[in-house]
């Protein structure tokens, strides 16, 4: 007789609020100069400034608290229109976030550079990538944006990287060990994303499965994703 199939139980991830505070900023090498430019505020080399990094890497991490410090409001760089460039920079601070080549409006870009440096108003952007690399096809933004200030943060170092495992687990409360956080670490790519998006892997499994989180279930999980 054929062994009775069971159906796989269905994981409901729950939302959870990851913390974007000064105080919960993993400060590292990787980042040092970054956040020496929001402390800095608003003692800034330009009043338009851009953070430059990989995916995850904290720009919109440091974003928020520079937001908090100026009264900043934020906006997506995709949903910037020259209709509503006077209104994001109201409060004389803005952060325009994940400018992406082909995924802005130009000219709304320009418009907002322009009235910005007219009002003396202070522009965070971020992005993936240098200004340099974008691709622009209005030359007067090509040229303003090659010549904005950038600071980057860098792939993390060992300890960063550790710590970054540990506080994504803690954001979502896993309750993981130093066995576990060593072999992940020691096993997945050294990269902002690949972290976070193990242990996003680490807690659907956990909850679908209802298993502690244990260096067997990490290494279990991750020969599922190879």
């Amino acid at each position: 007789m054929a062994s009775p199939v069971h159906p796989r139980q269905l994981a409901f991830v729950l939302p959870h609020e990851e913390s974007l505070t000064r105080d919960n900023f993993l400060e590292g090498p990787a980042n040092a100069a970054a956040l020496a430019l929001i402390d800095a505020w608003p003692e800034w080399p330009n009043r338009t400034m851009m953070l430059a990094g990989p995916e995850g890497s904290g720009k919109s991490h440091l974003a928020a608290i520079w937001a908090e410090q100026s009264g900043a409001r934020s906006i997506a760089a995709h949903a910037l229109t020259p209709a509503n460039v006077p209104g994001a920079l109201a409060t004389g601070a803005l952060v325009v976030e994940d400018l992406r080549a082909g995924d802005f409006d130009e000219r709304a870009l320009f418009h907002l550079l322009n009235l910005a440096r007219e009002d003396a108003a202070f522009v965070l952007m971020t992005s993936r990538v240098s200004p340099s690399a974008l691709e622009v096809e209005l030359r007067d933004l090509r040229s303003r944006l090659r010549a904005l200030p950038t600071v980057s943060l860098q792939p993390p170092d060992d300890q960063l990287f550790r710590a970054l495992i540990v506080k994504f687990c803690a954001d979502r409360q896993l309750a993981v060990d130093e066995a576990v956080v060593g072999y992940l670490a020691n096993r997945i790519e050294r990269s902002y994303a690949a972290a976070r998006e193990t242990v996003e892997s680490l807690d659907r499994e956990a909850l679908r499965l209802g298993r502690p989180i244990t260096r067997a279930f990490a290494a279990e999980v991750l020969r599922g994703k190879s």
